[in-house]
C-alpha cells in the first residue's frame, strides 16, 4: 500500500497486512493532528521510504518520535523507540485501504467539541 503526504516530498510503501485503526485522543495527537490521530502501524521490515526528501522528525517524548512533511506540514509517522513498528497517519494512504476504525486510545482527554462513537 502506498501513502504520501500532501506535497509528494514524503512518499511510502507499507506491506500488508496494517493493522487495523486506533484513534488516539491524546493531547499529544490532538495538538500533532489539530483533532486526533487515526493510525495503522506494520513492523518495520514491512515499511519502506521511497521519497524522503521533506521527511522532519520530532521528539515528541523520551520515548516516542514523530515524523512530518517539513515542506507542507502533513502529519505522518509516529515511532516508539525500540517496538520494531512503525505508525502511519491513516488519512495518508492512498486509495480505499479496507482498514477500519477498531479503538479509540485515551479518550479522557478528547476534546469537548466532538463525541467519541458508542462501541470504541
Amino acid at each position: 500500500m502506498r501513502g504520501s503526504c500532501l506535497c509528494g516530498a514524503v512518499v511510502f510503501e507499507a506491506d500488508p497486512p496494517l493493522r487495523d485503526v486506533i484513534a488516539c485522543h491524546c493531547s499529544q495527537c490532538r495538538k500533532t493532528s489539530e483533532h486526533y490521530w487515526a493510525a495503522t502501524s506494520v513492523p518495520l521490515a514491512q515499511f519502506r521510504l521511497i521519497k524522503s526528501i521533506g521527511l522532519v522528525w520530532f521528539q515528541s517524548s523520551d520515548h516516542a518520535r514523530r515524523g512530518f512533511c517539513g515542506t507542507c506540514g502533513s502529519s505522518l509517522f509516529w515511532e516508539k523507540q525500540g517496538e520494531g513498528r512503525i505508525s502511519i497517519g491513516a488519512g495518508s494512504l492512498d486509495g480505499p485501504t479496507g482498514l477500519k476504525t477498531d479503538q479509540h486510545w485515551h479518550i479522557d482527554d478528547a476534546g469537548d467539541y466532538y463525541p467519541i462513537p458508542l462501541g470504541r
